[in-house]
């Protein structure tokens, strides 16, 4: 099941004596298959035992596939509660720590509800629905759950085509599209319909649908009593383009009646129940349509007066809040300085830290990315990060933490991981500091010259970190030298920093990458004849604007970017949103703005060897995008080349080999033009 290329490798080695160590080598492609992760670590309310989900790939069939797994939270009786190949996920518990219910497409590969009995581990179905459920919790007696599902509706069609003879083979009928949102990246063209709210007893049965409204709704938590849902939903019409303004409600279960509990404008969402029931904590923050705007923390009364704004002196982003157990804060993770940290912020605004080093869940790139839950007796389970290893499942009270598993020491046990070491320099632009990381080759050895590949994150409002990378390892393992950074407008720095892009964007992020690679030249190591450049999403934006700025770079890969501003706010994926908080005005009423920051405008300046990187089913940065640019570049007879990932979307690693392929694609293209020796 897991581990294939592992167990062959093992079985190679059992003839070897035992006074022979096993020889280490530098990672491989394949290598991926074989690399696990924990995600979505559960602690039971008591504290005493963490359920989590064990992430592995199956070579054969190309799939990333998951198990549920428990352990206790002193790491004895660590064992799986699912096995098999198919994706168990979303553990929860109930409050009374005896059950849990999960997500599983075991049985004919189609997702349902799964209830569990953890003492016998005996689970049965709950739900046999055409669609999957989301965001599902348990009532406080143990006895429903809560949930929002889509609910598909008819969309009708004003083309009225003829009744076709009897036998005949015409095409498929016409598509008829009149919502502004019509496609998702990752989702394909949307059917029609709206997320509802349902309840369903533990018995099982059908699900009942609480709200019929044409509207999304996300979130639901109940009341201590049971009578009520709270949750989140954004009332306003499509053609009001508001993408942002959703607010917390109430909707009694036994009426149907809804209510509002805040009206700022702004989004206000994931609410949270404090634990004596009298008050809401809510995440949002008060919309003023620029690009990058810390979510802040907010505490109300369960009938929306008397809201309360506890983080106004925190400048960052408040994430996955859950309240203490005696009332008088909330717990909740950030990201800072490219590290992810767990922290406790009292009624007053005071903040302390837990622990740090929550990461790994992306596994491609090194983005900061963590979960954690914690219980009734202030205990924590959490996804541990760190540069050497995906995530890792951590644990943490009030004095200390403690790792529980090391899911890739086998893999690691016979495969080099390039040094990684951070950095900090001042952009050329305004001496501001900006942060780094370098990664070197296995065997590394200072007094070399190494090729450089400068990667760069997208977003462009996120943040790389000291995480793990199969991708920038696999640059590594390949002998390159690796930096990547988060210049001006990455999170983790505060908002001021952040929208120094705000609609400014490409721009002195240029200036902060290229004294980046000056600052890792200085250090001697580094072929400044031998410079590469890649980046993916907001990376690929950067570096299609890096090759028309400058020519100081041997090849260039340009991964599912935007380089036609004009063209991309107008058939992304979220055509509402990206004119409205990226830019001051529609393309056609400022189209200078928006052709000044296209890398498109500068494709004349180019000389550097530039491959283009795309999924065939990208609906974020379409592929037409990197169409253009490969077409400009050839009618300028620079060299180019296109790849083409089949069947992708926008987050391309979906599937295993999509990220082997990416990489391979990366390095052919620069080893093509890499100076020879």
């Amino acid at each position: 099941m897991m581990k294939h290329l592992f167990f062959t490798v093992l079985l190679l080695f059992t003839s070897v004596p035992l006074s022979h160590s096993q020889i280490k080598s530098n990672l491989e492609l394949i290598d991926i298959f074989n690399m696990e992760y924990v995600s979505d670590p559960q602690i039971s309310p008591d504290g005493s035992k963490i359920v989590y989900v064990r992430n592995f790939k199956d070579v054969m069939t190309d799939r990333n596939l998951s198990n549920l797994w428990i352990v206790n939270f002193d790491g004895s009786n660590n064992r799986p509660l699912t096995t098999g190949n198919h994706n168990d996920l979303y553990p929860r518990w109930s409050h009374d720590g005896e059950k849990l219910i999960f997500k599983s497409n075991k049985a004919d590969e189609k997702m349902k509800v799964y209830m569990m009995w953890v003492d016998t581990k005996e689970s049965v179905p709950l739900t046999n629905t055409t669609e999957v459920p989301n965001d599902i919790t348990w009532s406080y007696d143990d006895k429903t759950l809560a949930f929002n599902m889509f609910v598909p509706k008819k969309h009708v069609s004003i083309v009225k085509m003829p009744d076709k003879p009897e036998g005949a083979k015409w095409n498929t009928p016409p598509i008829y599209i009149d919502d502004i949102r019509y496609r998702g990246d990752g989702q394909g063209y949307l059917k029609s319909g709206n997320v509802q709210l349902f309840t369903l007893p533990i018995e099982g049965g059908t699900p009942r649908q609480l709200t019929f409204t044409n509207f999304n709704h996300s979130g639901p938590i109940w009341s201590k009593d049971n009578t009520i849902l709270y949750f989140s939903a954004n009332y306003h019409k499509p053609e009001e383009i508001e993408p942002l303004d959703g607010e917390i409600h109430q909707i009694t279960i036994n009426d149907g009646t809804i209510k509002p509990l805040t009206k700022r404008y702004g989004p206000d969402y994931h609410p949270v129940l404090s634990p004596d029931g009298t008050k809401i904590a809510y995440l949002g923050f008060d919309d003023t349509y620029q690009g990058y705007q810390i979510v802040n923390l907010h505490v109300m009364n369960i009938d929306g007066t008397d809201s309360e704004l506890i983080s106004k002196d925190f400048d960052r982003d408040i994430q996955n809040i859950s309240w203490r157990n005696d009332g008088k804060g909330l717990y909740f993770q950030y990201d800072d300085k490219g590290d992810t940290k767990l922290a406790y912020i009292t009624l007053a605004g005071k903040v302390s830290i837990i622990t740090e080093n929550l990461g790994g869940l992306t596994l491609g790139r090194p983005y900061n990315a963590a979960s954690y839950t914690s219980s009734n007796s202030n205990k924590f389970a959490y996804t541990l990060g760190g540069t050497n290893h995906p995530a890792d499942l951590g644990v943490a009270d009030s004095k200390s933490s403690k790792r529980l598993t090391a899911l890739n020491n086998d893999l690691f046990s016979y495969r080099n991981l390039g040094n990684v070491e951070e950095i900090w320099w001042e952009s050329s632009f305004d001496q501001r500091k900006i942060q780094g990381w370098i990664v070197t080759p296995p065997d590394f050895d200072s007094t070399k010259k190494y090729p450089l590949i400068l990667e760069i994150h997208g977003g462009p409002f996120a943040s790389y970190g000291s995480v793990y990378s199969a991708e920038i390892q696999a640059f590594a393992a390949a002998g390159y030298v690796v930096l990547y950074s988060n210049p001006r407008g990455s999170t983790g720095y505060g908002q001021e920093f952040g929208n120094l892009i705000h609609h400014d964007y490409p721009n002195h992020d240029y200036d902060d990458l290229m004294s980046g690679v000056d600052a890792v030249i200085k250090k001697g190591f580094v072929d400044a004849e031998n410079l590469f450049v890649t980046g993916g999403s907001g990376g690929g934006v950067l570096t299609a604007w890096i090759v028309g700025k400058t020519d100081r770079f041997k090849a260039a890969v340009v991964a599912k970017p935007v380089i036609n501003w004009y063209s991309f706010v107008l058939y992304a994926d979220h055509i509402q949103y990206f004119s409205k908080y990226w830019f001051a005005k529609k393309p056609w009423e400022d189209p200078e703005s928006y052709l000044k920051r296209s890398p498109l405008s500068y494709v004349g300046n180019i000389t550097t060897p530039t491959m283009l990187l795309t999924g065939e089913q990208d609906f974020r940065t379409p592929i037409a995008e990197s169409e253009q640019f490969f077409a400009a570049l050839k009618l300028e007879n620079v060299e180019t080349a296109m790849v083409r990932i089949p069947d992708a979307s926008h987050g391309i690693a979906n599937k295993p080999s999509n990220l082997i392929a990416k990489i391979a694609s990366i390095l052919a293209w620069f080893e093509k033009y890499k100076k020879k020796e």
